[in-house]
């Protein structure tokens, strides 16, 4: 086997293998032969079938197969040969050659990583606390979340829930299908396109109303963004919410049997408490990797960087498919998923890079402590200990957060970082 490289790229290497065609016909052989022992031909016995007729009507298949077979096992045989390490799939070109076989496999390297830089990252630390008025506020979203609804006879005002006929149109085309009936629209949520909500208000049941909003410009129906839309609707019923008091029966709904007032609003505080540790976590270890990724230039295979993009896509691929829409209608642009791409390979690199060089090792108690904390938010935490360390794989997502953990706690040693007093709300809407 003979085995040249070409550098094509700062990335891109082309390696052109050429094999002896002796190689190719020693594998020839015995196949051709196993062949003429099974085959069934017209007019001959089975295993009596000349040579010369299997070659003919086999030949150019099997050789194929054998050409297949050597391209794989020599590539990988090269790459070692030359101790180069492939990012993503080689795009194979075959070649011709009187002396044998030939074919160049072209593809892009692993950049080397430099960790120049590491020591001297600035990095801001958030700092908050729960307060009584987040416990308010959590209470009274828990409160909301369990409302009621009671019919009115009055006009729909902010909050009310408003049960509408309505049609939609845009250039003279009805894109609504036709009429919507008893579509309920809860004012004030904004789950409408910005502007429908406001035309409900000051309506009774068996008003009429024809009116014209814009669809915003990033609406994920690209026959719709940005377009002015006009609506007909019809209201049908008005109803107003009804929030229920916090008493011993709502207090035992979340679990808590004494239902005293005092217990649940300390079961909320902690509960904001574990979130807000958890947050601040995850947002510190979010600002110490990007300036980690600002810090350290590298060149990027773009195998790599599209197989990333994919992987983001593919959400959207599964809605598109669940919605009956065609994917490419969506017109997604790729300039965000690409920068995310690049950061997150870049990332993956680097962190990778530094576990290698410092020998880094997931620490399995604190893998344990991760897994104790996810679990207390379920009515059994030892069911929910016990399930994850039954399967090897259900922990791999564990172990993964843990050395990312452990990776940005090796870095924070080294760097600069500053402190800064914020809200509850401020981190958690990070």
């Amino acid at each position: 086997m003979e085995v040249s490289v070409e550098q094509t790229s700062e990335l891109g290497r082309k390696m052109t293998i050429t094999l002896p065609e002796s190689a190719v016909q020693a594998q020839m052989a015995p196949r051709l032969k196993k062949i003429a022992s099974e085959a069934r031909v017209d007019g001959f016995r089975r295993g009596k079938v000349p040579t010369s007729i299997v070659v003919k009507m086999y030949g150019s298949q099997v050789r194929e197969e054998i050409l297949s077979d050597l391209i794989q096992s020599s590539y990988f045989d090269a790459l070692k040969e030359q101790d180069l390490n492939p990012a993503g799939y080689p795009s194979i070109e075959v070649l011709n050659n009187a002396d044998g076989f030939s074919y160049a496999a072209s593809f892009e390297v692993y950049p080397v990583v430099s960790l120049d830089g590491v020591d001297s990252l600035n990095v801001t630390q958030q700092v908050a606390t729960v307060e009584e008025n987040d416990v308010d506020t959590m209470i009274a979203k828990l409160k909301d979340q369990r409302k009621t609804w009671e019919v009115v006879d009055r006009a729909a005002e902010n909050n009310d829930r408003v049960s509408i006929d309505f049609s939609g149109s845009a250039e003279g085309e009805n894109f609504t299908n036709g009429k919507v009936e008893n579509h309920a629209v809860e004012l004030g949520a904004g789950n409408m396109i910005p502007g429908f909500e406001e035309n409900l208000l000051g309506l009774k049941v068996g008003d009429t109303k024809t009116f014209t909003v814009s669809f915003p410009e990033e609406y994920p129906n690209e026959k719709l963004a940005n377009k002015a839309a006009e609506f007909e609707i019809e209201v049908k019923q008005i109803e107003k919410a009804i929030l229920p008091e916090i008493d011993a029966e709502f207090i035992k709904a979340y679990g808590l049997e004494d239902g005293s007032v005092e217990a649940f609003r300390h079961d909320v505080k902690e509960n904001l408490q574990r979130e807000l540790k958890n947050k601040l976590q995850a947002n510190l270890k979010r600002a110490t990797l990007t300036a980690l990724y600002e810090k350290i230039e590298l060149t990027l295979p773009n195998s790599l960087v599209d197989e990333e993009i994919e992987e983001q896509l593919k959400p959207y691929k599964e809605m598109a498919k669940k919605n009956k829409m065609d994917f490419n209608a969506l017109n997604l642009p790729r300039e965000p998923f690409e920068a995310e791409a690049k950061k997150r390979v870049a990332l993956g690199l680097i962190v990778g890079e530094i576990i290698h060089k410092n020998e880094l090792k997931v620490d399995e108690d604190k893998v344990r402590i991760h897994v104790e904390e996810m679990s207390k938010s379920y009515e059994n935490p030892a069911q929910v200990v016990e399930w994850y360390y039954k399967d090897e794989n259900r922990l791999k997502d564990v172990r993964q957060m843990t050395m990312e953990e452990q990776v940005t706690d090796w870095l924070l040693a080294k760097a600069t970082v500053t402190t800064e007093n914020v809200d509850f709300n401020t981190v958690m809407n990070a």
